[in-house]
């Protein structure tokens, strides 16, 4: 019997990767525009960003939405100090289009259907390679980078590190318990909704830079993706800046709560990098507790019990948020961090996002959980 004969490409994949100084900070936090007197979404970023005309403050997928994207910061301080800069400028701008701005993972009571998407080339062929899960993103998310000056070195262990504490950085964030006017039973339901996409959700287990390489080289090769920045994973690396990107937060909704997983991220981090200064290596999770550890988080947010090592020993989100913010302490205060760590615990004893949004509800139905949204963004 004759075999085919497999054929694959020339294997030259050898990345390059932009400079960036070790522990420098940019980040990406997606705001939603609403409707002043339905609080529906409003399609006006176009109206928006030209009232702003700032190359920081960028449209999005969807023209019920925008995005800003600081610069490149050395501490956690000026990055969000710059952030709180572009949130002023949306809000006014907003304002003056008859609108208001909220940051949760998703908004809850709006409908996928029929939301204009943003003329993009990139942005069609989403709709068309995703078909109806892509349609269904009505979503938003805050995106962490962090500068990494040997990347074959110290790329693959930051996102080991960040995939082991993942858990905290979703949990902290989580504001997503509303879909569609109900209660979902997640306190992220946003990360339950982008990883039904392709190349979305978890990365695949990648044990060094090579294999990073040759993943990523095969992935475009094949049509599965057109470039790396469609590699949508919850943790990346990003070599056109140099970066690795955390993605898997919820959108924010407000600077506190921005301030608070920015920090984590940032000293998560750092605490690797010095980890790999040192020559020790932390012990790993497995893939699969990994995956187990998002879907429980997801669904239970702080509350959730997370599996803390390969033995399968676990703890309650909280109390593990809570030892690793002391643990972390020293590191804020030499990356700028403090403050938001501080943000970090206040975040913690007002029980999330998704909790608050949630007492909200009950004492005053769905018209309560937007307007908390509203003044938690103005505040």
């Amino acid at each position: 019997m004759r075999t085919a004969r497999r054929t694959t490409a020339p294997y030259a994949c050898a990345m390059d990767f932009a400079h960036s100084a070790r522990g420098t900070l940019g980040v990406e936090w997606e705001l939603q525009l609403v409707d002043r007197t339905s609080r529906d979404l409003a399609p006006v970023a176009p109206a928006v960003l030209a009232r702003i005309d700032d190359d920081r403050v960028k449209g999005e997928f969807l023209q019920n939405t925008v995005e800003l994207v600081t610069g490149v910061h050395g501490t956690t301080d000026a990055a969000v100090a710059e952030v709180r800069e572009l949130r002023d400028l949306v809000v006014a701008a907003a304002d003056a289009e008859g609108a208001d701005v909220i940051g949760s993972g998703t908004h809850p009571t709006a409908r996928w259907r029929g939301q204009p998407v943003s003329d993009s080339p990139r942005y069609r062929r989403l709709i068309e390679h995703g078909g109806s899960w892509a349609e269904r993103l009505l979503i938003f998310g805050v995106h962490t980078h962090v500068g990494i000056d040997r990347p074959r070195q110290q790329t693959v262990p930051i996102v080991h590190a960040l995939l082991d504490h993942l858990p905290l950085i979703l949990a902290l964030s989580a504001s997503s318990p509303y879909w569609q006017g109900h209660d979902s039973g997640y306190a992220s339901q946003r990360a339950m909704l982008f990883q039904q996409i392709p190349n979305a959700g978890l990365p695949p287990d990648m044990p060094d830079w090579e294999t990073w390489e040759r993943v990523a080289h095969d992935l475009v090769h094949v049509g599965a993706a057109d470039g790396l920045t469609e590699l949508r994973w919850d943790v990346r690396p990003s070599p056109r800046l140099g970066t690795v990107e955390a993605r898997i937060a919820d959108g924010a909704p407000s600077l506190a709560h921005l301030h608070a997983v920015t920090a984590l991220t940032h000293c998560l981090v750092e605490e690797r990098m010095r980890a790999l200064d040192d020559g020790t290596e932390p012990e790993r999770i497995p893939s699969w507790l990994v995956r187990e550890n998002r879907w429980r988080t997801a669904r239970f947010g702080l509350d959730a019990v997370m599996i803390t090592n390969a033995e399968g020993a676990t703890m309650r989100v909280a109390e593990v948020l809570h030892s690793t913010l002391d643990r972390l302490a020293p590191i804020a205060e030499d990356l700028g961090a403090t403050a938001g760590i501080d943000a970090a615990v206040a975040v913690l004893a007002q029980g999330g996002s998704s909790a608050q949004q949630r007492e909200a509800m009950i004492a005053g139905g769905m018209d309560a959980v937007l307007e908390h949204l509203v003044e938690a963004m103005r505040d």
